[in-house]
């Protein structure tokens, strides 16, 4: 098992998310950065959707009784095994007994670790992932605490071959502070005026503290609007942008609600959540429209150059 020696600001379980259920108004959860913990996964031989830690912004320090290989990816946070520092997006061994702790942010918001076998919670639903706003999940629905025992399973007999296994940088998402993010036009332009269009298109805006799991909630220049009525409620995916009554785009993640009546004026490209979910509040983001297909081809392109590298 890892023990958690500290739990870190917010550490969760988490893996590719709940999916089905959004029908019955259960979210799909899962990483905010899909990629790194897909990566992560694959660097210890595990399938993409086994569960890890999302570690954001302070990292926990964890025990380990258990011989395991483990990859950090995403966010760099200073990680050191026994007192030594380790490179992420690199499988490591990590000897029974063995200590991970965290000296500090470096770059982005949210790192994930990979064991091998995973994080061997119960299934809730088909999935591992926690689900803060139901409190299910993961370890019943919450962040790690202080005392809390992981269950790992054995890793596998050849499992130290994996040792040093690395994911070079051009196989990895660019991340980056302010970054350009590409949209797909939404279904209710109509509901904004041509001013408001030019605004989300042109102009930065900041993320603020009042930003989590659900989404990101941004401010600058006003989306004005030209018809003030709101919308019968529509089911919203991920990344999904949508401009409540004070212009302000709101940008829907991992852990939001599964319908709304909030006009949609974009949904970010699949293929740049990875880097939404590494900024952090006060940094900036700016919006750029592409057609579905070049999304779609950077998107497979992105993901199959890492499922190419790192072959089962």
């Amino acid at each position: 098992m890892i023990e958690v020696i500290k739990p870190g600001l917010l550490t969760t379980i988490q893996d590719q998310g709940r999916w089905g259920y959004q029908c019955y108004g259960v979210g799909i959860s899962g990483a905010l950065d899909s990629f790194a913990l897909a990566a992560a996964n694959r660097l210890v031989g595990n399938a993409e959707g086994a569960a890890g830690l999302e570690i954001t912004l302070q990292g926990p320090t964890l025990k380990f009784h258990r011989e395991t290989i483990l990859a950090l990816a995403g966010a760099d946070l200073g990680p050191k095994l026994n007192g030594n520092p380790i490179s992420h997006w690199t499988c490591h061994w990590a000897p029974e007994g063995s200590i991970l702790s965290f000296s500090g942010r470096k770059s982005g918001v949210r790192a994930y670790l990979a064991v091998s076998g995973g994080i061997d919670v119960p299934l809730v639903m088909g999935s591992r992932s926690t689900y803060l706003m139901g409190r299910f999940g993961g370890m019943e629905g919450r962040p790690l605490r202080t005392a809390d025992r992981l269950p790992i399973p054995k890793p596998k007999a050849n499992h130290r071959e994996s040792i040093g296994r690395e994911l070079p940088a051009e196989y990895r998402p660019p991340y980056g502070r302010n970054p350009e993010i590409r949209v797909i036009r939404g279904p209710f332009e109509e509901f904004f005026s041509d001013r408001g269009i030019t605004a989300f298109y042109s102009t930065e805006y900041s993320i603020t503290p009042q930003s989590d799991r659900m989404g990101y909630r941004l401010e600058g220049e006003p989306v004005s609007r030209k018809k003030s009525e709101e919308l019968i409620t529509c089911g919203l995916a991920q990344g999904t942008i949508q401009v409540p009554p004070n212009g302000q785009p709101i940008v829907l993640l991992a852990d939001r609600q599964t319908i709304g009546g909030y006009p949609i004026i974009a949904t970010a490209a699949h293929v740049d959540l990875p880097l939404i979910a590494q900024c952090a509040p006060g940094e900036k983001l700016r919006f750029r429209p592409v057609l579905p297909e070049e999304a779609q081809d950077a998107y497979r392109s992105l993901w199959s150059g890492l499922r190419s590298f790192l072959k089962d």
